[in-house]
């Protein structure tokens, strides 16, 4: 497994984050849940994925919203949030010889919200996984079709992420996203971390 060491970063708007950072960096950014309601980057999903990701070989950063942990600023409703996923992910290729374009972006929750939009709108990102994207919440009707393949990751009784959302999500992204539903999970995914991290590491396998 890649050792991680404690960074901070900071955003365009000159906002300082609290992160981790696998060394070489690049290779995977993740984003976390949502902040108001306890979601920060040491979230058991979070730290499967980057688990998984380090098993594969590949770097990984994950970091604290705006607002959360050590990191400064506060909410902003998913705007802000944007901008540090995005500062993240060009904080990964400056420091790993990753060339841009060769990153995913991943979150889970509010952060597959961020995720998908920050990662679908820079060419620094080559691949979104968005796992429990919570649709019921979330108006993504701008999107448009997915120029990048886009993974959407639900269990089949979650409230927030619903299969028919997440499936329709997924055919307004078009032919480059692919749906993944894991029969049994919740939203939490509690027991079925095996079943989550074998379809992430399926998509990571499969990067460009």
């Amino acid at each position: 497994m890649i050792p991680e060491q404690a960074i901070t970063l900071t955003t365009g708007d000159g906002v300082a984050l609290e992160a981790c950072l696998g060394v070489p960096a690049g290779g995977i950014v993740v984003c976390h849940p949502h902040p108001l309601y306890g979601g920060d980057m040491d979230n058991p999903v979070v730290l499967h994925a980057v688990a998984v990701a380090a098993a594969l070989g590949l770097a990984t950063l994950r970091f604290n919203f705006r607002g959360v942990g050590a990191s400064e600023g506060g909410y902003d409703e998913g705007k802000g949030e944007s901008r540090d996923a995005l500062a993240a992910v060009a904080f990964a290729v400056a420091n790993s010889g990753v060339r841009a374009g060769a990153v995913t972006l991943a979150g889970y929750s509010f952060g597959a919200m961020v995720a998908t939009r920050a990662g679908l709108a820079t060419q620094e990102v080559n691949r979104v996984i968005a796992v429990a994207l919570p649709v019921a919440m979330a108006d993504l009707s701008s999107l448009g079709a997915a120029s990048k393949p886009v993974l959407l990751v639900s269990g089949d009784r979650d409230s927030y992420s619903s299969p028919g959302g997440v499936r329709a999500l997924g055919t307004a992204l078009g032919p480059l996203a692919t749906v993944r539903i894991i029969p049994g999970a919740d939203h939490f995914f509690g027991g079925f971390e095996g079943e989550l991290s074998s379809v992430i590491a399926g998509a990571l396998d499969a990067r460009v």
